[in-house]
């Protein structure tokens, strides 16, 4: 007697009925969603899932990995893992003019030897998530976000759930292991459709179509993801193994979508940097068209083999490059103008705004830099302003709307009190900003300073954020950074939302942080105008505190790359009495680092000057520094004729611009780690 199991595995059974429902249904849903050409009514669509669905519930040992019904979510997750990428996804340079792209141009056309012009794959920008999907023998089988672009998180289930993402791919020839890259969006009629159901129903709305996409492939509950209207376009390989990929861009594209994957339909090739240019104006013509939010368009060499010989700098390829859109612009009232005190005084003055929706966010404040800018502006309460954000941007004021026949109120004046502490303010000549100069006898320095010596850089207090410093200052129980290591267990658990156990957890982070750096010792003290790369040159050059509280502004000038104003400021700061109490306190409180390493001149890296810029993911930025100091190299904060290297970590600035201007070699963290394996 054959067992019920085994009847409907067998080919002749349910399993033949099975597998050909999964087929029509891959088929008719590549149809719809990658080449947007259905051959069926979306109510037989409809019947043949229910058909598939009532064929699985009653031989469930026919539901596979790859069945159209698996789209539907699985159980809520209690969290989600981390999956490390095999190959980094890395992130776009950005060019913001023609000159920039023009410039990308030449150089692509240098390194490859090439004075012809080069061709590029083009595509939109699209303004969603990135992600990684990785298929094995043809079926879905893992899929993260970018994350750091070496570690993401584990979207699996949610990503199975967009219908236009193949569970099993289509035709033949597919590699055994194929990792894609692709971006998840929410197209706008969906989002808007979303939000007007949404409102009917009495809930929450979603901000944008960015932050919905990104939001709805983080829910824990996949079936929260299945809910929410996403697609996605695929537009590059990752790792493959298995199969030699094609050797251009534009036939990647191609044959993936052969084998079902949905393709930005908006996607061309060029022959020149003109024709790039070009596609830049006829796609920013449609922008307002399209179906789907866009903030760009990204150009690659097309051919692979120029894009292996043009490698990458940092964290981005030398072969691509996204022009960006001009930043997006929209129109406000000032309902104030504030004054705020930074952690040395400066008062900044804020435009308190009629909330405006700009650049895919509620902006409520925007920047008035300094007083002199203010005026330049001549921005008043009241005045209707242009206000301007591109990507992650501070929102400012870009220019006054003046109208005709409307009285206009007062001009700001400059504020001769703090607004603080109440005390004179004075101008400083340096920087052309107004200044308390009370230091931490001003509440808002008070907490700025506090602030920045547990910051993540300084320090590194986990667990103390910027609210509950603002109520231990305002309890009068942090008066300077040392008073952080005399609080009590007790103390802490009677702030707002504190509880005994989050108590108990903050204080044992402040013991930790007796345990520190010399050159992260210096920096956290807030000392002006020294950053990381200053503090670290002091700590080498003195190797100690005791040598640097007693040397003078000339002494202290003595160290690479301090001038005289930071060296006066310095010596100030050692000189001031109640520094001096505070510094005796925080070693008397146990505070504590190792010996600086020592200097040598016959290390690996003698007579090489370093600088450092961006996130390094590996080690800390003094870690990096303390290694490159004990191979008997140097680091600067500044890029120079007189750089050998650039180390490049995540969200690199300005530094690499400055670099490839002087032609100094810029290296990624990896390649940073393997020099100093060597």
């Amino acid at each position: 007697m054959v067992s019920g199991k085994k009847a409907a595995t067998s080919a002749t059974g349910p399993a033949r009925k099975a597998r050909k429902l999964r087929d029509a249904l891959h088929r008719h849903g590549y149809l719809y969603y990658s080449l947007d050409a259905p051959e069926v009514p979306d109510a037989e669509y409809d019947c043949l899932m229910r058909e598939l669905v009532a064929l699985e519930t009653a031989h469930p040992e026919l539901c596979s990995a790859d069945s159209p019904t698996q789209r539907v979510g699985g159980a809520p997750l209690a969290a989600f893992g981390q999956l490390k990428h095999r190959i980094p996804m890395l992130s776009l340079d950005n060019a913001f003019s023609d000159e920039q792209v023009q410039e990308f141009d030449r150089r692509v056309r240098e390194r490859l030897g090439a004075p012809a012009a080069v061709g590029y794959s083009c595509e939109p920008k699209l303004d969603g998530l990135a992600v990684s999907v990785t298929y094995e023998r043809g079926v879905l089988v893992q899929g993260a976000t970018r994350g750091d672009g070496e570690t993401g998180e584990d979207i699996t289930q949610n990503l199975k759930t967009i219908a236009a993402l193949p569970l099993k791919l289509r035709g033949a020839g597919w590699p055994r292991v194929l990792e894609v890259r692709g971006e998840v969006f929410m197209p706008l009629a969906g989002f808007e459709k979303f939000n007007r159901e949404a409102a009917a129903r009495g809930e929450k709305t979603l901000v944008n179509p960015r932050n919905a996409a990104a939001g709805s492939l983080r829910q824990l509950d996949p079936r929260i993801s299945a809910s929410r209207p996403l697609d996605i376009f695929i537009y590059a390989c990752g790792y493959v193994e298995g199969r030699q990929l094609p050797r251009r861009q534009s036939e990647i594209l191609h044959m993936l979508m052969k084998w079902g994957f949905r393709i930005c339909p908006q996607s061309s090739v060029v022959g020149s940097l003109e024709g790039c240019l070009a596609y830049y104006r006829e796609i920013g013509a449609a922008r307002a068209t399209l179906p789907y939010q866009i903030d760009g368009v990204v150009y690659k060499v097309n051919e692979l083999a120029s894009q292996e010989k043009l490698g990458f700098v940092s964290r981005a390829p030398r072969w691509a490059i996204a022009h960006k859109f001009p930043a997006e612009e929209a129109l406000s009232s000032v309902r104030d103008i504030e004054w705020q005190v930074g952690r040395t005084g400066t008062l900044t003055p804020v435009a308190r705004l009629e909330p405006v929706f700009v650049g895919g966010v509620t902006v409520s404040n925007a920047t008035l830099h300094n007083f002199d800018e203010l005026s330049r502006k001549d921005v008043r309460i009241g005045d209707k302003v242009v206000i301007r954000r591109a990507g992650d941007v501070i929102p400012e004021v870009v220019r006054v709307i003046i109208e005709r026949g409307l009285r206009r109120s007062a001009p700001i004046v400059a504020p001769v009190t703090c607004p603080s502490c109440g005390e004179p303010v004075a101008r400083d000549p340096e920087q052309a900003a107004l200044r308390c100069l009370r230091g931490r006898l001003c509440p808002a320095q008070r907490k700025e300073e506090i602030k920045h010596f547990a910051s993540r850089r300084a320090l590194d207090i986990h667990g103390l954020g910027d609210k509950l410093v603002e109520q231990l200052v305002d309890a009068n129980l942090l008066r300077t950074p040392a008073d952080l290591f005399g609080l009590s267990v007790a103390q802490l658990a009677q702030l707002e939302r504190m509880g005994e156990k989050s108590a108990h957890k903050l204080h044992a982070a402040i013991a930790t942080a007796k345990r520190t750096t010399l050159p992260r010792f210096l920096y956290a003290l807030g000392i002006r105008d020294v950053g990381e790369a200053t503090a670290l040159a002091l700590a080498q050059h003195f190797a100690g505190l005791a040598g640097l509280r007693a040397a003078d502004a000339d002494a202290i000038q003595q160290v690479p790359d301090v001038g005289p104003v930071v060296a006066a400021h310095v010596e100030a700061f050692f000189r001031d009495r109640d520094n001096q109490a505070m510094l005796g306190r925080l070693i008397a409180s146990g505070i504590d680092w190792p010996a600086m390493p020592a200097r040598t001149s016959a290390g690996r890296f003698a007579g090489q000057v370093f600088v450092l810029t961006g996130t390094l993911s590996g080690m800390t930025r003094i870690e990096a520094q303390q290694a490159i100091i004990a191979r008997g190299g140097k680091v600067s904060g500044s890029v120079s004729k007189k750089t050998h290297y650039v180390v490049a970590g995540a969200d690199a600035g300005s530094k690499l611009a400055k670099a490839a201007s002087l032609g100094v070699t810029v290296i990624a963290e990896d390649a940073f780690a393997a020099m100093l394996r060597k």
